[in-house]
């Protein structure tokens, strides 16, 4: 049963951060467009392919995450390994897909982060099978 939280838990962190990508993606987009504003700006975004993938994506990380909050995980250690695994994850997308660059103090950001995910993680995952 611990295997399956833990991979429900991974499977969460990951369309959390790639619904943030995606409604990244979809303001770009709006950008592009050189519309009039208000009624059809709205339209646009809303069925924007990107904007609904970002809609989805938040609302399967939202399944995931109650599920394993409801198979025992403690929520005050699973919130914030939750939300830094996701925090690191879309800093370095950002990286990769937005050309958005890190800086040193950034890198050094993501490695505390990591040191602290690695230690809440140590006891997060003392479920009830």
């Amino acid at each position: 049963m611990q295997f399956q939280v833990i991979l429900f838990f991974c499977i969460a962190v990951f369309f959390n951060a790639l619904a943030n990508i995606l409604i990244k993606s979809s303001s770009l987009q709006d950008q592009t467009k050189t519309l009039s504003g208000g009624l059809w700006d709205t339209i646009f975004t809303v069925f924007n392919p990107y904007f609904i993938g970002g809609l989805v994506s938040f609302g399967l990380a939202l399944l995931g995450y109650r599920y394993v909050l409801g198979k025992g995980l403690k929520l005050s250690l699973a919130y914030p390994v939750f939300t830094s695994s996701g925090f690191i994850i879309v800093l370095i997308a950002s990286s990769l897909f937005f050309k958005e660059r890190l800086n040193l103090t950034q890198w050094l950001g993501i490695a505390f982060i990591l040191v602290g995910v690695w230690l809440t993680a140590l006891q997060m995952f003392d479920v009830k099978s």
